[in-house]
């Protein structure tokens, strides 16, 4: 299992804010958490900050805790099922931050006063004052700490301290030069060590997943259940007419793209064979640090929406619309593209996501022509082309190096539509609703209600591929591929 800590950036600035002094001395701060729960990473999410009252922690240029304060704290994060977090600051710390022997005992000390009255974990945090970086490690005995991964605080401008022991800087390689030279060899490090994933393998998401790869990331991760289709072959840049009568999965075809556009070392690639509607694919999706929304039903996309909240997991979400005339030119076309993260509205507050479709969508009325018809409804626009669904992907790439790369200082933009009719750039004006169930419960982690459900529709077409008999010709021919890219691989 691996461990990591997020939180917002309104919590981080808080917290960041009480303990780093004008006069240079240490502080020390408790807060609560909760769990968000994946199937290989569990996130300690920091819920709530419980300043200390007079007389309840002492600076002497070092600084330490009172036991009244301690008490307190972990008697109201019992109250509310939290865990409690004790930290502290180094003033000249840089970096991720080991323990000295004090700071050792008096974890190890607190930790059972903790576990006693909340049955959770302590969970122990410094922060470095030279460069406001975090560490973080659980306490699970008082015999010795296990390190977190990284430290993620997340906001328009998504900053991550990474422990290097954990996850060591990714070597640079050559091919990296001219990406190393836009935004330099800090910003790298910590890009290339993100774990991406992204949900949808058709148009737009095949070309976001090939990119990220050529950018350098280490580890990226394709979610789709579908395969590919002789109708996705327009747009989807890079499959085959094998691939299509193959009928192979959507994810096999990126996982081959993407390796042979990888730029990193050890590029892995993450195969989810799955559908995010399912806990199984959502319980995958907490173990990534941002998420890519390539899907264009309001299932999964409200599922992606929960999660950017209540795990804060960044969620990059974007589509298209084409609209034709009725002798079947061209009337407009329309893509959009946004960050969903706290502080910014979500999906349903963009006009992105009707909560009154998911339903729909489970019941698979949106496909239906019936209750297309007898709801007074359009049907479900099928129109795309490659040269556009480009833009579409450049647009979501564009977010992700503002959201992590931070171009002048700046984050995320506000929600943007392109019209193409008009060559027109819009930048959303809308605000999150005043009662949003999805932003109202942000950093909840694993009390979420969840909108996955157990479905049996994607495990049949994952094992009905599975078992397709192919006929002769098509197995020499993936025989005569299978040689062609040993053969290439040996070449380079």
């Amino acid at each position: 299992m691996r461990y990591s800590v997020a939180m917002t950036g309104e919590v981080e600035t808080a917290m960041r804010d009480h303990l780093v002094r004008s006069d240079g001395q240490e502080d020390v701060l408790i807060a609560t958490y909760v769990l968000s729960t994946g199937i290989e990473r569990t996130t300690a999410l920091i819920k709530r900050v419980i300043f200390p009252g007079d007389g309840e922690r002492l600076v002497h240029g070092n600084a330490s805790f009172t036991g009244q304060y301690v008490l307190r704290a972990s008697n109201e994060a019992r109250a509310q099922g939290h865990g409690v977090v004790l930290l502290h600051s180094h003033p000249s710390g840089k970096g991720w931050q080991r323990l000295s022997a004090t700071d050792w005992a008096t974890e190890s000390e607190y930790e059972r006063v903790a576990y006693a009255i909340t049955k959770m974990p302590l969970l122990g945090m410094t922060l470095g004052g030279r460069d406001t970086s975090w560490s973080a490690r659980f306490w699970f005995d008082k015999s010795t700490p296990t390190w977190a991964e990284s430290v993620r605080s997340v906001s328009a401008k998504l900053a991550v301290t990474w422990n290097d022991e954990i996850i060591p800087v990714p070597r640079t390689t050559r091919s990296q030069q001219r990406t190393i030279s836009s935004w330099g060899e800090r910003t790298q490090a910590s890009l290339a060590r993100l774990r991406v994933l992204v949900v949808g393998g058709g148009s737009v998401g095949l070309d976001v997943a090939q990119r990220l790869a050529a950018t350098g990331l280490v580890s990226v991760g394709v979610m789709d259940y579908d395969a590919v289709e002789t109708v996705n072959l327009d747009r989807m840049i890079g499959a085959t007419r094998l691939d299509a009568a193959l009928g192979r999965s959507k994810v096999d075809v990126a996982a081959r793209l993407m390796s042979s556009a990888a730029t990193a070392d050890r590029f892995q690639v993450l195969r989810h064979e799955v559908s995010v509607t399912d806990p199984v694919g959502m319980n995958a999706a907490l173990d990534y640090d941002v998420i890519f929304s390539c899907v264009d039903r309001p299932w999964p996309r409200a599922v992606l929406n929960a999660i950017a909240y209540s795990d804060l997991i960044p969620v990059i979400d974007g589509g298209i619309a084409l609209d034709t005339f009725p002798d079947g030119r061209m009337r407009n076309g329309i893509w959009r593209a946004h960050t969903i993260v706290p502080g910014r509205p979500c999906m349903a507050c963009l006009g992105q996501l009707v909560v009154g479709d998911i339903p729909l969508d489970k019941e698979g009325l949106l496909d239906d022509p019936e209750y297309i018809t007898g709801a007074h409804r359009d049907a479900p626009s099928r129109q795309n082309v490659a040269a556009l669904s480009a833009s579409v992907s450049g647009a979501l790439l564009a977010q992700f190096v503002s959201l992590t790369a931070h171009p002048g200082g700046r984050g995320t933009p506000a929600p943007l539509r392109y019209i193409l009719s008009t060559h027109t750039l819009e930048h959303s004006s809308a605000d999150s609703g005043l009662y949003c169930p999805y932003e109202g419960d942000t950093a909840i982690g694993d009390a979420r209600t969840s909108l996955a459900e157990h479905r049996e529709d994607w495990r049949t077409v994952v094992r009905d591929r599975a078992h397709t008999k192919r006929p002769l010709r098509l197995r020499i021919a993936v025989v005569a591929e299978c040689i062609l890219q040993r053969l290439l691989s040996l070449a380079t």
